[in-house]
């Protein structure tokens, strides 16, 4: 059923087990323990940045389908992006899965848009078994649409730090897990921003857009769910979205609206603004949210990914930047999850 821009699932499409790995920075901060994996170096024994990626990105899909029990041959379809040109990080694990492969790209709101899709794809009775994931890297990020590390360029306070990750999750027709019970896709909102340090401001618009769109489309009233969190606005972005969704008369409770963005790194970690890249949102859902719903700790959850639509190319050419949010929608049930 399609209402306004929401997708609402109604054969329960189900998270039926999900897996993130992680950096050596991210296992300094408060979510350390909700990784499957976390790195000590950047490297990980490979030559390139990219190549780093990738095997994080492999990492993380295959340990989500062992503890969904299966083998990477039971996989129907394998949906996913990254940041990278082409996003060769997802098209070079498609390659190592050997599966039917859809690639996406919605920068760091890449989380949720896959998770959407392969959610209508299950729902929808095309697939029985859809496996979704996306990863970042910050060295190899830094360097393709910024400066690269080894520079040392000083960064505005409104910059933000790319997480070093990968999320990945199994969707399944039936069974136990968490159930994914509507999508809102987003459009593209770009207000004339053009400064790549200060992404959250960028997106804050886009967030906001989805944000009214759902409870709009699905008649809430902002109260009715555990937890909302946006993708990877930062401290910066996630205060614009809160003025400007109060502003527009959706006032959520401060206590139940948060930022993955903000989530990842510790207050002392030195990065700026807080989190971005497309394995944030992924990161925190598919470990620490997850993981709270499974132990009962929290019931319902929207989850509003962010992204910014932009290229080096596009900056080269002093473009504005293009942003977008897809929001999903998790529910948990009793039974046993993975």
């Amino acid at each position: 059923m399609i209402r306004g821009r929401t997708w609402i699932f109604s054969n329960s499409p189900r998270i039926s087990a999900s897996s993130a790995v992680g950096g050596p920075f991210e296992a300094q901060g408060p979510l350390a323990d909700d990784f499957d994996l976390l790195h000590e170096d950047l490297w990980q024994g490979q030559d390139s940045f990219e190549k780093s990626e990738k095997k994080m990105l492999e990492q993380a899909c295959e340990r989500a389908i062992d503890k969904a029990g299966m083998r990477k041959e039971d996989i129907q379809f394998f949906l996913s992006g990254d940041l990278m040109n082409q996003v060769i990080s997802s098209s070079f694990t498609a390659r190592s899965l050997a599966v039917p492969y859809l690639g996406l790209f919605g920068a760091c709101s890449t989380s949720m848009e896959g998770l959407a899709l392969g959610s209508l794809l299950v729902d929808s009775g095309f697939a029985e078994r859809v496996l979704v994931g996306t990863s970042s890297h910050n060295a190899a990020t830094e360097k393709q649409y910024r400066y690269p590390n080894e520079y040392g360029s000083q960064k505005p306070p409104t910059a933000q730090w790319t997480v070093t990750g990968a999320g990945a999750a199994v969707v399944t027709t039936g069974g136990n897990g968490i159930r994914v019970t509507s999508a809102t896709i987003g459009r593209v909102v770009d207000m004339g921003i053009q400064d790549p340090f200060n992404m959250g401001s960028a997106m804050a618009p886009a967030a906001v857009d989805t944000i009214e769109a759902h409870f709009r489309d699905l008649r809430l009233s902002g109260t009715e769910y555990d937890l909302i969190l946006t993708g990877d606005l930062g401290r910066v972005g996630h205060r614009i979205a809160a003025d400007l969704l109060a502003k527009h008369g959706l006032k959520l409770p401060k206590d139940r609206f948060g930022d993955c963005g903000m989530m990842i790194y510790r207050e002392d970690q030195p990065v700026q603004a807080g989190a971005s890249g497309a394995a944030c949102s992924a990161c925190v859902t598919y470990g620490h949210v997850l993981n709270q719903m499974r132990k009962g700790e929290l019931h319902k959850v929207l989850i509003v990914a962010t992204g910014a639509l932009m290229s080096p190319l596009s900056y080269q050419q002093k473009e504005s930047i293009p942003c977008i949010a897809h929001a999903v929608v998790l529910e948990s049930e009793g039974g046993h999850f993975r």
